[in-house]
C-alpha cells in the first residue's frame, strides 16, 4: 500500500519522469564528473586570475628596470649606482659606511625574526 500511495503523488510522478531523470543526470556529470566539468573551469578562472596578477606585476617590474637601465647609460649614473649598491671606490679612496642607530636596531629585529 504504501508504493500505490508514494505512486499516487505528484511529486513522485515528475521525478520518475524519464525526462527528469536524463536530464537531472546529464547536469550532475557536467557539474561534477565530466573533464570540462564546472569545478575545473571555475579552478582554471582561479589560476587565470592569479597569473594576470603576476604578468602585471612583472610588466611593472619590467618598466622598473627599463628606466633603471636608461639611468644607467649615463657614466655618472653609473658610477653613483656602482657606488651606492655595491661599494665601490676610486683609487687612493676610502670609504666610510655610518650606520645610525635605528638602523641596527631595524637590522637586529629582522635577523630575530
Amino acid at each position: 500500500m504504501a508504493l500505490k500511495d508514494l505512486r499516487a503523488k505528484k511529486w513522485f510522478g515528475i521525478a520518475t519522469n524519464l525526462y527528469v531523470v536524463v536530464l537531472t543526470a546529464f547536469v550532475v556529470w557536467m557539474v561534477f564528473f565530466d573533464t570540462n566539468s564546472l569545478m575545473i573551469h571555475l579552478e582554471l578562472k582561479k589560476q587565470i586570475r592569479t597569473l594576470e596578477k603576476q604578468q602585471e606585476f612583472l610588466r611593472s617590474e619590467i618598466e622598473k628596470d627599463k628606466k633603471t637601465l636608461e639611468k644607467l647609460s649615463d657614466p655618472k649614473e653609473l658610477e653613483k649606482f656602482a657606488r651606492e649598491h655595491y661599494y665601490l671606490k676610486k683609487k687612493n679612496e676610502e670609504i666610510y659606511l655610518i650606520e645610525y642607530e635605528d638602523s641596527l636596531k631595524n637590522k637586529q629585529d629582522d635577523e630575530d625574526q
